[in-house]
């Protein structure tokens, strides 16, 4: 058990990574980009195809980041440029990646076996892989939180969230909307083709249809975070995403272990999302309920 739960913690900080990139359209811009299930395989396979042609896996893992920020300026262009609706710029972008990813690696997966990661290092001091990915994604997270914190505390990080908080009013104070809109779609995909990178180094390989639920994991994890540990203000809300992963994972393998087939997962993930979403709904039915009772108790 100690063992699992481990793994669930290190995978848990790895996709981490993926929940800060969907909180920053989900959350900051108001805007569901489904990009993310293709940026988060391009990463995973940029990563794969130069590790296995003698790149250094630090070198992969960047260019992967660079891959994913591409990704995001096409969805940002097609939106801000093209006048395409947010969902439907994700859409065509995400389709798109699924062949760009096939052209990547010249076939629908790549394995990354005995060959160096940026794991590699730490194995080689002694830790075991579990320790050793949960040791660099904790690094990693760390690093990202501290960059993104200090980022949108910064003149157009405040503008990024003053675009998705009101767009009229951000106009009304001359920021551009549309330049903004699209760095926040380049940084959310970024960190997702990143969070891609790491896990197909941390499972030694790539597969071209390894996004697909990538947004739907990605939400539960922000609204888990959301529920349970609150979001009383940016860096709260940091902390949030990356226990709400942690959380998720967690789950995924517990109830895994009480027997749950894998196949259900993203039935399982869909509910719980689907049931976080809705807890303001069942929220406003219970609060006439409980008048009534304190009025009764009068």
């Amino acid at each position: 058990m100690l063992q699992i739960l481990l793994g669930a913690i290190s995978l848990g900080l790895i996709w981490a990574i993926l929940t800060i990139g969907v909180y920053i359209t989900f959350r900051i811009l108001d805007i569901a980009d489904m990009t993310v299930e293709g940026s988060i395989a391009m990463g995973a396979a940029i990563a794969a195809t130069s590790i296995s042609n003698g790149m250094s896996p630090y070198m992969a893992t960047f260019l992967a980041l660079l891959g994913g920020m591409a990704a995001g300026f096409v969805t940002g262009f097609l939106h801000t440029k093209l006048k395409i609706p947010a969902l439907l710029a994700g859409i065509l972008t995400m389709i798109s990646l699924y062949s760009i990813n096939l052209l990547i690696m010249g076939k629908a997966n790549l394995s990354l076996l005995r060959m160096n990661t940026v794991y590699t290092p730490l194995e080689n001091l002694g830790l075991s892989t579990t320790n050793a990915v949960m040791l660099f994604a904790f690094l990693s997270v760390l690093i990202i939180s501290g960059i993104i914190y200090w980022f949108f505390g910064t003149e157009i990080g405040c503008a990024i969230r003053a675009t998705g908080n009101n767009s009229q009013m951000a106009r009304a104070q001359g920021i551009n909307t549309n330049n903004m809109i699209t760095l926040g779609l380049v940084i959310s995909n970024g960190l997702v083709a990143l969070c891609g990178a790491l896990i197909a180094q941390s499972q030694s390989f790539a597969d071209v249809q390894m996004g697909i639920g990538s947004i739907v994991i990605g939400l539960a994890s922000v609204i888990i975070g959301e529920v349970i540990f609150g979001k009383r203000n940016f860096l709260n809300c940091l902390i949030s995403l990356v226990l709400g992963a942690i959380t998720y994972r967690i789950i995924i393998a517990l109830v895994l272990k009480m027997g749950m087939p894998a196949n259900d997962l993203k039935l399982f993930t869909a509910i719980t999302v689907a049931i976080a979403l809705s807890l303001p709904v069942f929220k406003s039915y219970l609060r006439p309920i409980k008048r009534s009772i304190k009025g009764g108790d009068l």
